[in-house]
């Protein structure tokens, strides 16, 4: 006997087809799997032996060869579980789809990356855990069926039974509120720069002492942010699913992401990876959304120089012996750092550090880094009259008005942002006038801005342009509070110095 049932796997955040051929003939007792199963996936023998008799079939006293096509596709996970199970005890209905993991009790369990694939298979119909409807929904391509168990699956299969219903996809919503711009009292710059970083997507580095509010402003962000357009929105959905991070209650990722790995996070933990289950790191789950960097000097020099070819080309690329993948990485950076390791270098003379130890700091943020970083500020702590009695400051939802204002005129320029506009399309639509070319060139020739850093002043100037409303061409005033929002780290001269 000779069964074909069609299935997926997942490499990276992209499904596979695969054809589950399963042969029961004479001879010997056996179960192999064969067509390049991972460890993960050879265990399905004793997950499938299990449920079958779990389930009250009998298990055949015959030679078994599970054959996973195409062979040369590396296998991996436990999605081809229900598959390889119905091949066994009957022969599955042609145009449907199975994805799903076996409990030794024949219970259906959710697989991580169920979106990638529903999309990868071309069946009309597929069944999913009950878990993982609202994400296969998502497609709108399938007929999407359930059921709880092996059996309740084998019964509709073969007409004793209809399939479990399936309820509709509950509606897509916003979520919770994120944290609100009004908590934050006084920090007039940081809160400017905050709302240009948002409008233009602008990389922002944020350094100041301990307490003094860097970790308050960075998490109010994604609030200043619009939703994902929805092709954005399908991405970080389909990498949040591969990853198997929980999704919203509607299945679909609307809201900008927000990321914030710990400082102990190694280089594949950040950028994705592994020896053979290959996984987005937390720079594509930031994908359309905001990594956050806290404590940013306390990083390994390795894991931050990785970001840099992600920052600029918005794709990781993964490669392995057995495999390549590519995962999405557009996203927002914003890092926090004390200005030292004790954190008061920013106070005349209350610095305890030795030179020694600042040089150490300031190695772990390289140059090239650095200068990816449009934004670049000092906070220092607010004035206790303003934390104990000031006004509340302004709520996200007027700064996000004027942040989707200038979002949409880069839309009409083609971009998401202003900040991936190239030198040449800043040329076309952001001119300069004669006294902010004359600014920047001095800047250029005294070193203080590199080719990569006038691109990136350039596109600063123009959301600042943006958000005051102001006629073309960009003005010396725009380019000048560019390179004011751009300072160099206090504690990187103090290196040079010594």
């Amino acid at each position: 006997m000779l069964a074909s049932v069609a299935s997926a796997c997942l490499l990276g955040v992209d499904g596979h087809a695969v054809a589950v051929e399963v042969h029961v003939s004479s001879g010997l007792p056996g179960f192999t799997i064969v067509g390049s199963p991972d460890a993960t996936c050879r265990e399905a023998r004793d997950r499938v032996r299990a449920a079958i008799l779990s389930s009250g079939f009998s298990w055949p006293l015959r030679r078994i060869t599970v054959n996973l096509a195409p062979s040369g596709l590396r296998k991996a996970g436990a999605s081809l579980d229900l598959a390889i199970a119905l091949g066994v005890p009957t022969e599955a209905a042609v145009g449907v789809a199975f994805i799903g993991e076996l409990g030794l009790d024949g219970s259906l369990r959710r697989v991580p990356g169920v979106l990638p694939l529903a999309d990868a298979v071309t069946a009309d119909a597929v069944v999913v855990p009950p878990a993982a409807v609202v994400e296969a929904q998502l497609l709108r391509r399938h007929t999407v069926r359930t059921g709880t168990t092996l059996r309740e699956v084998v019964d509709a299969l073969v007409g004793e039974a209809a399939w479990p219903d399936v309820d509709p996809s509950p509606p897509v919503g916003p979520g919770p509120p994120p944290p609100d711009m009004a908590d934050v009292r006084g920090q007039a710059l940081a809160r400017r720069a905050l709302e240009v970083a948002a409008a233009g997507g602008h990389h922002l580095l944020l350094i100041g002492p301990p307490g003094a509010g860097k970790t308050m402003l960075a998490r109010r962000l994604p609030g200043l942010l619009p939703p994902l357009d929805p092709v954005t929105a399908l991405d970080a959905t389909r990498v949040h699913s591969a990853a198997g991070v929980e999704l919203p209650p509607g299945g679909l990722v609307v809201r900008p992401p927000f990321r914030a790995p710990h400082h102990g996070a190694s280089a594949v933990a950040m950028v994705g990876g592994g020896a053979t289950f290959l996984q987005p790191g937390e720079i594509s789950l930031a994908h359309g959304g905001v990594l956050f960097l806290d404590e940013m000097g306390e990083f390994s020099a390795d894991v931050l120089d990785s970001l840099r070819t992600p920052l600029e080309e918005g794709v990781v690329r993964v490669s392995r012996a057995q495999a390549r993948v590519r995962f999405p990485a557009r996203f927002l950076l914003i890092g926090a750092m004390n200005p030292c390791p004790c954190g008061e270098a920013l106070r005349p003379g209350a610095c305890r550090c030795s030179d020694g130890a600042l040089v150490r700091y300031s190695r772990r943020l390289s140059g090239p880094l650095l200068d990816r970083f449009d934004l670049r500020i000092e906070v220092q702590p607010s004035d206790p009259e303003v934390l104990l009695g000031g006004e509340a400051g302004e709520r996200s939802s007027a700064i996000a008005d004027r942040v989707a204002a200038v979002r949409e005129r880069s839309a009409t320029r083609g971009v998401v942002s202003n900040a991936t506009l190239a030198a040449a399309e800043l040329d076309e639509v952001a001119p300069l006038s004669d006294e902010a070319a004359t600014f920047l060139e001095k800047a250029l020739r005294s070193g203080a801005l590199s080719a990569r850093g006038l691109r990136r002043v350039r596109s600063v100037a123009l959301t600042l342009h943006d958000l005051d409303d102001e006629p073309l061409p960009i003005s010396v005033r725009a380019i000048s509070l560019a390179l004011a929002l751009r300072v160099e780290p206090r504690f990187l001269s103090r290196r040079m110095a010594g």
